[in-house]
Formats: C-alpha cells, structure tokens, sequence
C-alpha cells in the first residue's frame, strides 16, 4: 500500500497524466463524487443544503502555484468575493498561500492574504490557510502567526506526518492560532515525513490530545480534526469526554462525498462539523492525493486512463 501510495503521489505531479484525465469521462465522473462541480455556484449549493443538515461547510478553489501576480490577484479578488457571498451559510474559506503569490513574492501573498482577513473579520467569518509542501511550512506558519495581529479570524493547517510538526504545533498554540490537524497528503522524504500508517496515527492521536489540553483551550485555540479514520475519530471523541469537555470542543472538518452518514452522526451528537468543498477547473493533483488517502479506487481510474 505504500508503494501505491508514493505512485499516486507522484502522478499528481505529472502534466501529461494532467491532461490525460481530464479528457476522459469515466474519471470526470468519478471525480464529480467528490466535488460537486468545477464553478463556485455549485460549492454554494453544496453548502446551502448542508446548512439544512446542520453542518458546515469550508469552500476551497483548486489550484496552487500560481506564477504569475495578475492571476494571485484575481484568486484574492475571487476569494473576497466568496466571503461576501457566504453570510449565512456557515461557510468559511480555506486558501493555499501558493494561490495568493507565494511563489512570486512574499510581500505580495502576505498582502493578498491580510486583504482576506480583514474581510473576514469584517463579515464575521474565518481564514483558513492550507499547507502545501514541507518546503513552504514556515513561510505558511509564519504569515498565520502575523495575521493573528489582525484578530481571531485566522487559523492553519497542519500535518501530522510531518516530523516537525510537535514544535510548530507548540508555537501556535502560544501564538492562539486555529489549528486544522490532517495526517498530511504530499510526497515527502522520509528524513522528514513518516511513510508508516501507525506511526502517523500515532503522532495525529498525540497532537490531537495536546489541542485538546486545558493550556490550548486558555491560549484560545480552535482545534479542528481532519480526518475520516474511524478509530481516530473514536480515540478523539473519547478523550474530550473524558476529560469532561463538551461536545462542541471537538470541531471536525470532512470531506465533501466521503461518509456522509458519520458527518451526520458526528453533528447530531454536538459536535461541530464542516465539509470540505473544493472546486474549480485544476482538480487532478487534488483527486490524485485523494486517491493516495483511499486507494480502493485506483483500478478503475488507471483502466480509464489507459483504455484505448
């Protein structure tokens, strides 16, 4: 399993398998199971009829490594936009800091980005930063802990496989920060990430239990659980109980077309809950680390890609 994994991983980067899927239909298809279409106005929907449920719902344009500052700013200007649109669906954005021009120029994301936070600051809602490769891990925790300046309407991502991350978690939890915890979906050396499945839900369940700690809840941090691994969601739910937290404590971020039932079962019983929406045209790399998490699927779409 993985060697599958790092295959997939891999393919994610590659331009010719790019666009060879995203000519064939049987992985369009499949891809729709995912997202509920490529415009914004398809996420929107998604997420009105999540509301209805009592979920949430984080909206994500698909895209990264934008190289060019015309089009960082037009994903800034789609983004404003999408927080203007979302009062009163309980939607929040989440953005790569690779989208905004990080590549480019560091002032001009961190610009871009400060743009997306007093808005959201403005309309009650909330930033969420993805992180990318480990290459870019401090510049994006970085621009999260200068952001905390414009108030709580900020948090970031990180990854648990990352063998980093103990430290990095430790400085947002004293900066206050919103922390996202996933297990992490990127290519990474082994002198950097673990490859081992127990020794990352090892390392989740033990950041999981430290956002958790009566020092984070003080410091103010919204911890969110990315993750759909039963046993995890399991091992969460029963340590904030244990420790006679409400169930609103535990926040858990899913993703769209996944479990649909344990999103709901995860809201009814008070937990907050949000899906993750993604949409947008550059979806390949995005299905392709999907496809990495739950491999069951991979026959089907590598007999699409290569039938003739």
């Amino acid at each position: 399993m993985g060697l599958m994994r790092a295959a997939l991983l891999a393919g994610s980067e590659s331009a010719w398998l790019r666009e060879t899927a995203a000519r064939r239909p049987a992985v369009r298809r499949a891809v729709a199971r995912f997202m509920p279409g490529e415009r914004v106005e398809d996420a929107l929907g998604a997420a009105a009829s999540l509301r209805d449920l009592g979920i949430g719902a984080l909206l994500t344009r698909l895209g990264e490594n934008v190289t060019d500052a015309a089009e960082a700013d037009e994903v800034t200007r789609h983004y404003l936009d999408v927080l203007d649109r979302v009062r009163g669906l309980a939607a929040e954005i989440s953005v790569k800091p690779t989208q905004l021009g990080l590549d480019l120029d560091r002032g001009l994301c961190e610009t871009n980005l400060r743009a997306l936070v007093e808005r959201a600051r403005a309309t009650g809602n909330f930033v969420w930063i993805d992180m990318e490769q480990s290459r870019y891990t401090d510049a994006t925790l970085d621009l999260c802990l200068a952001m905390r300046g414009l108030g709580a309407h900020v948090g970031v991502c990180v990854q648990a496989y990352l063998r980093r991350t103990p430290r990095d978690v430790e400085a947002l939890i004293a900066g206050g920060a919103g922390i996202r915890l996933v297990k992490g979906a990127y290519k990474e050396p082994p002198a950097l990430a673990f490859s081992d499945k127990r020794a990352v839900d090892e390392a989740y369940l033990v950041l999981a239990r430290r956002l958790l700690s009566d020092e984070a809840r003080r410091a103010g941090v919204r911890a969110v659980f990315g993750t759909h691994d039963p046993p995890l969601l399991a091992a969460i739910r029963n340590h904030a109980a244990g420790g006679g937290l409400e169930a609103k404590a535990c926040e858990f971020h899913l993703l769209y077309g996944i479990q649909r039932a344990e999103q709901e079962r995860l809201a009814r019983a008070g937990h907050r809950v949000s899906v993750l929406i993604s949409y947008g045209s550059y979806w390949f790399p995005w299905y392709m680390r999907r496809l990495a998490e739950r491999p069951a699927n991979v026959l089907f779409i590598l007999k699409s890609l290569f039938r003739a």
